[in-house]
């Protein structure tokens, strides 16, 4: 009647309604943060749970299972605490005590420099060393804090009891809410199709955080006792480190690799040792051990899983970077359903059209 098209009035409030929910989504960025985290700390202990809910009698419910298994997992929890981060702990104080040492060996003498002190090349070569000399110095001062940050952040009252209670809420009561959503949905196409996509999310998200968690372990474990073999210095403190990192894709154990031969170089340990064995151990992680535990959802394009990590970081930072990987393969693994779904829509229509 005023003019106005419906179709371009639809468009127009749906387009409002997503910019909206983008701007709720931002603000509140910290508290959707911790709900997926606390999510992928459910389906990290899901299968703990479901194990040990098959043994117990039958007549019990779920809550028992759920109670056994917190109580394991922080029975592993402060036996690492106590076992390995006091371990992690003294390495960094070591290290942060032979800081010195170690800078003094970045500082080469002017002897090293050509006889002529004030030639081009001279200053090129004293420019250098006093750059990669202060980028030492920076980047050691940040390794003997890193212990502590980490300690920090796990103190935080957010992380350790908001976590597990609602980790505990989403084991308990998770298989009750893809029910209560799709009761929402009256249309019975539509139904089958969010509940294939809700089953697809939730196979990825329990794969992914599984094949994580082991990946990391594997890292900590491996370069623990190999470092410990080798003599490497502070070999707990770089394994925690490298496990750590082990959460961003690709920049992550770059990263650990580069700190791990800069430590190695300038504490005097087997510089050629420790390359070796860091180049043979990603090839079997990223080729062998990697492509096995991720399910083919998970398995995304080297560029593409670069690309996310960058955006990821540079939105929302370390948080961003960790999330990159899982999102993009939400993304991937929502695309594939749909367009699945538009081709069999396709296939089939002909045929209907035909029918008497």
């Amino acid at each position: 009647m005023l003019g106005i098209d419906k179709r371009a009035a639809r468009y127009a409030w749906t387009t409002a309604l997503v910019f909206l929910l983008m701007c709720l989504v931002y603000l509140m960025r910290r508290t959707l943060f911790l709900f997926i985290v606390a999510l992928l700390f459910a389906y990290l202990l899901a299968p703990l749970v479901n194990v040990i809910d098959r043994l117990i009698p039958a007549d019990r419910t779920r809550n028992w299972a759920l109670a056994l298994a917190y109580l394991i997992f922080l029975g592993v929890l402060f036996v690492g605490v106590t076992q390995i981060g006091s371990r992690v702990i003294d390495q960094a104080n070591a290290l942060a005590k032979s800081m010195p040492a170690l800078l003094n060996k970045l500082e080469q003498p002017e002897a090293v420099l050509p006889s002529d002190t004030n030639s081009l090349k001279a200053q090129v070569l004293r420019e250098v060393r006093d750059h990669v000399a202060k980028s030492s110095g920076s980047l050691f001062a940040y390794l003997p804090n890193l212990g502590a940050k980490i300690l920090s952040a796990a103190s935080n009252l957010v992380y350790v009891v908001i976590v597990p209670i609602l980790g505990f809420f989403f084991l308990k009561d998770g298989r009750e809410f893809p029910r209560h959503f799709l009761d929402l949905i009256d249309d019975e196409h539509q139904r089958a199709l969010v509940d294939d996509l809700l089953a697809d999310v939730n196979l990825l998200l329990a794969h992914y955080m599984r094949a994580l968690f082991t990946l990391c372990l594997a890292t900590f474990t491996s370069y623990s006792i190999f470092f410990s073999i080798l003599r490497v210095p502070y070999s707990i403190l770089l394994a925690a480190v490298a496990a750590t990192l082990e959460i961003v894709p690709m920049i992550g154990p770059l990263a650990a690799g580069v700190l791990i031969l800069i430590v190695t170089a300038v504490s005097g340990g087997p510089f050629l040792g420790s390359l070796i064995f860091l180049l043979v151990f990603r090839v079997f992680q990223d080729y062998v051990l990697s492509p096995q535990l991720m399910h083919s959802g998970v398995q995304l394009h080297p560029l593409l899983v670069l690309f996310g990590v960058f955006a990821g970081a540079e939105i929302a930072g370390i948080p961003g970077a960790f999330l990159s990987v899982p999102v993009l393969a939400l993304i991937r693994v929502v695309y594939r359903r749909f367009r699945r779904q538009h081709l069999s829509v396709d296939v089939t229509a002909p045929a209907t059209a035909r029918l008497p």
